[in-house]
C-alpha cells in the first residue's frame, strides 16, 4: 500500500503539470501505482491480477488522488525534486514486492530480479507515455538500474537465508541509494550518439 500510494501521488503530481481533469487524474495515478503489477501477474500467469482480487488498491488510489489535489490545491509550488523522489520510493517498494512475489511463486533468482523491475518502472512507463513523455527508463535517468540492483539484492538476500523485514530492508535501502543520489548528483548512464545520422 505504501507504494501504491507513492506512484498515485507521482501519477497525480504529472497530471497537474500537464492541467488534466480528475478522470484524467485518476487514470495517470491508476496506471502509475498498478500498471507495472499487472503486468507482471500476467507474465507470471497469475491471474486475475492482484488488484481485481483485493479492490482495496482501488479505493487507495481514489483516496489519495483526492486528498493529493487538496494538497497540491493548497501549495502553490512545488520542487522540481518532488515527482522523482516520491517516484524512487515507489520504484523501491514495487522492486521487492515484484521480486518477493515471483520467489514466493518458486521462480527462479533471475526471473525475480526482471520480476521485480517489471513491478517497478512498468508503470512509471505507462505514465509517461500516456502523458507524452519519453519513459524514465528509457533516457540517462538511472532508474532501472536502480530497480535491477535493489531485486538483485533481495535474491541474494533470500538466497542466504535473510528473509522478512531484514531483506527488505537491505534491498529498499540499495535501490533508494542509488536512485536518490543520481538524483542529488545527476548522475546518468552512458548515451551512445551515433554521428552518421547528422548532417
Amino acid at each position: 500500500m505504501i507504494g501504491t500510494i507513492a506512484c498515485a501521488i507521482s501519477g497525480v503530481l504529472v497530471a497537474t503539470r500537464l492541467k488534466m481533469d480528475l478522470f484524467g487524474t485518476i487514470v495517470l495515478a491508476g496506471v502509475t501505482a498498478v500498471g507495472g503489477g499487472s503486468v507482471r501477474d500476467m507474465m507470471m500467469g497469475t491471474t486475475p491480477v492482484f488488484w481485481i482480487l483485493d479492490n482495496t488498491y482501488l479505493y487507495v488510489i481514489l483516496i489519495t488522488v483526492l486528498l493529493s489535489i487538496l494538497w497540491l490545491h493548497r501549495m502553490h509550488r512545488f520542487s522540481v525534486y518532488l515527482l522523482p523522489i516520491i517516484d524512487a520510493f515507489g520504484l523501491a517498494t514495487f522492486t521487492i514486492v515484484g521480486a518477493q512475489k515471483a520467489l514466493s511463486f518458486g521462480f527462479s533468482g533471475i526471473v525475480a530480479v526482471v520480476m521485480g523491475c517489471v513491478t517497478g518502472v512498468v508503470g512509471g512507463m505507462i505514465r509517461d507515455l500516456l502523458s507524452g513523455r519519453i519513459p524514465f527508463v528509457l533516457q540517462q535517468e538511472i532508474y532501472a538500474t536502480a530497480s535491477i540492483l535493489g531485486a538483485t539484492l533481495y535474491v541474494i538476500c533470500s538466497h542466504f537465508g535473510l528473509q522478512g523485514m531484514i531483506a527488505m530492508a537491505i534491498a529498499m535501502s540499495g535501490t533508494l541509494l542509488l536512485r536518490l543520489s543520481a538524483i542529488y548528483w545527476k548522475l546518468s548512464l552512458p548515451i551512445f550518439d551515433d554521428q552518421r545520422y547528422k548532417r
